[in-house]
């Protein structure tokens, strides 16, 4: 089968295509035919090397690429009792160290890390759930906010950010989004209350809307410090990533470290969130979808077709 796979760091032109051997699932384990695989930042960074030298990745000398997928079961490994072959699934592969990852024909992951997809999801749109609306939700988790209180979202037309924007809403928090003019009407279909424009300085914006501060930030963008001045004391904030600042004024600071959650992945595929596709590609066109991504201003994910 195939699969991308790197050998050394470096700009797109590293990606490979290479044939592998179709992986066996393990006790415990599924084995997904991939339709879909959404690419991400972190796919980059992994490319580039950047979670190598920040002491994420260890080095490796192949590794695989991609953390989202969508697609259907084939096989299972011992043990596995709630996936049969045919099954729809979306799934996330959260191990970094893999020589084969999501993008390839075939995937191999722990049963918990997949969740059924209603049938009339799409799959390609499916693929862009995974690591993005995860990553939401359990931001939203640490801020530990409740109905009534008031959310700012930096970042808020991105990927994590707008899951973020459109789940917060409908848990009742009252959100303020930090986005682009041309993202305005977006974010408000999501659900953002307010709308704070990106180029202005978020503290002072945000108290105008929110007198005494927000309850909590989810900082999508990495504004970090800047964004930390609109929380209330006492508030809680969570950084997406990285770039979390030091816990001022009693505030609750919290990095989110995504991990797979299958059946919290089947209850957002059946909550039917805004899934947004930016472009699909065939699998061995990997480095335009990167050097695409690198270049900024997609709304949605690109992603790859295996089977394309």
């Amino acid at each position: 089968m195939k699969a991308v796979i790197i050998h050394s760091y470096g700009g797109p032109e590293v990606l490979r295509i290479a044939e592998v051997p179709v992986p066996r699932p393990a006790r415990g384990q599924v084995r997904v035919r991939v339709a879909a695989a959404a690419v991400n930042p972190v796919d980059v960074q992994t490319r580039s090397g950047a979670l190598t030298r920040a002491g994420i990745l260890p080095p490796r000398e192949v590794v695989g690429i991609g953390w989202d997928l969508s697609g259907t079961v084939d096989a299972v490994g011992p043990g596995v009792t709630g996936f049969a072959a045919g099954d729809r699934v979306v799934g996330l592969c959260d191990r970094l160290p893999l020589p084969v990852k999501a993008q390839a024909e075939y995937a191999v992951l722990d049963a918990g890390a997949v969740g059924r997809l209603p049938p009339d999801v799409d799959l390609t749109a499916a693929a862009t759930l995974p690591l993005n609306a995860l990553t939401a939700a359990q931001a939203l988790d640490l801020t530990g906010l409740h109905p009534g209180q008031t959310l700012l979202v930096t970042g808020a037309a991105g990927a994590v950010g707008g899951y973020t924007v459109e789940l917060a809403a409908r848990a009742g928090l009252r959100v303020i989004a930090v986005a682009a003019e041309s993202d305005e009407h977006l974010v408000r279909e999501l659900g953002a209350e307010h709308v704070v424009a990106r180029s202005a300085e978020p503290a002072p914006a945000v108290r105008e809307l929110a007198p005494g501060g927000v309850d909590g930030v989810v900082d999508a963008a990495s504004v970090g410090i800047a964004a930390l001045d609109a929380v209330r004391g006492g508030g809680a904030f969570v950084a997406v990533l990285h770039g979390a600042p030091p816990p001022l004024r009693g505030i609750r600071v919290a990095n989110v470290w995504i991990r797979a959650d299958g059946p919290r992945l089947a209850a957002l595929a059946a909550a039917r969130l805004r899934l947004r596709v930016a472009d699909t590609l065939p699998l061995d066109r990997v480095a335009d979808a990167h050097r695409a991504l690198e270049a900024g201003g997609l709304r949605g994910r690109l992603v790859l077709l295996p089977t394309a």
